[in-house]
């Protein structure tokens, strides 16, 4: 199955790194480990025994340690997001490329998603080999102050099927839609009879 999405000036083919099962949706969180969101999004999981990936930042591995041991030891799996959350497009291929190697010097991860979903074609190419580039279909938008918790539940119920992979964000500022719609979420797959899973 492919996800289409836009790297430069056009659009490339990025293909999920495995068949996604027609009996399942797979939550991702990006941007953590944080010390306070990231516990709290574990303990919603929990109640679900759902399991998720996180794709993490490397400063904030460093930050908060014992939250990044947490989400492993509770079976979750854990993704490459850089070390300091560098923009592709912003950044210089070499700059670019030393960070994610940083990154997974701590997360040990064959898993990359780029911020802002955003990378350019060399650095794709430099890295298409080494990682499994994982995307979205669904894009919660949970940290936009534009759209409200509940307007962030609706969109995630419109836009999910089986299938689907979901990004959320355990950070500061996805944290008050985070809250509303987490819950809700998790609450709606489970009667839907839709598993959980990481990825």
């Amino acid at each position: 199955m492919k996800v289409l999405h836009s790297l430069t000036q056009g659009i490339f083919d990025v293909s999920c790194f495995k068949r996604r099962s027609n009996s399942c949706v797979y939550l991702t969180f990006d941007d953590g480990p944080h010390p306070i969101v990231t516990p709290w999004v574990l303990d919603q999981l929990k109640t679900q025994n759902a399991k998720a990936t996180f794709f993490c930042v490397g400063a904030n591995i460093l930050k908060y340690p014992e939250v990044f041991k947490r989400i492993l030891s509770e079976g979750h799996s854990v993704g490459n997001h850089s070390q300091n959350h560098e923009h592709g497009w912003k950044t210089s291929t070499k700059k670019y490329l030393q960070s994610i190697a940083k990154c997974n010097e701590l997360t040990k991860s064959s898993l990359f998603r780029p911020p802002y979903g955003k990378l350019n074609f060399k650095q794709y190419k430099k890295l298409k080999n080494q990682y499994k580039m994982v995307l979205w279909d669904v894009l919660s938008k949970d940290y936009s102050s534009k759209i409200t918790p509940k307007k962030c539940f609706k969109r995630i119920v419109k836009k999910t099927k089986a299938g689907s992979i979901i990004v959320f964000h355990d950070s500061d500022k996805a944290y008050k839609n985070l809250q509303y719609c987490l819950p809700k979420t998790l609450e709606y797959l489970s009667k839907l009879r839709l598993e959980m899973k990481s990825l």
